[in-house]
């Protein structure tokens, strides 16, 4: 009983981890910039940069290897895909004309995708060596 019971709770508690440090990666690195930069030529871009956007997966890519590196699997794909999602959510709902949820589930599938795909490398390259 003992061994059986332990087993799911640090897989749980991976997922909570990492989904509270995506959400809070998020907002470190996209959060605080709302405003949308107009351009001489009156078009707009943002609002985030190339460089936010770059900080946010590089960030993650810690994380999710670490965790996977661990054999977190779960954790790492299912908590930084539930937490980046979370926080796109709430970040974008305010938007009127309800676009932003394809932007959110944009998000959920590729953050879903590639969480599995590093965590599959990582965990490979963990047993070959």
């Amino acid at each position: 009983m003992g061994q059986g019971m332990r087993k799911p709770l640090p897989q749980l508690l991976s997922v909570l981890v990492l989904a509270g440090v995506s959400s809070a990666v998020w907002a470190a690195w996209l959060g605080w910039d709302q405003a949308r930069d107009v351009r001489a030529d009156g078009t707009e871009t943002g609002p985030y940069e190339a460089w936010q956007v770059i900080g946010l997966v590089l960030t993650l890519l810690a994380a999710v290897c670490w965790a996977a590196s661990r054999r977190h699997i779960v954790g790492a794909v299912l908590g930084t895909t539930a937490g980046l999602t979370a926080a796109a959510y709430y970040d974008w709902s305010d938007d009127a004309s309800g676009l932003f949820m394809i932007g959110v589930g944009l998000v959920t599938m590729g953050s879903l995708a590639a969480t599995a795909v590093v965590s599959a490398v990582i965990t490979s390259a963990k047993q070959e060596a």
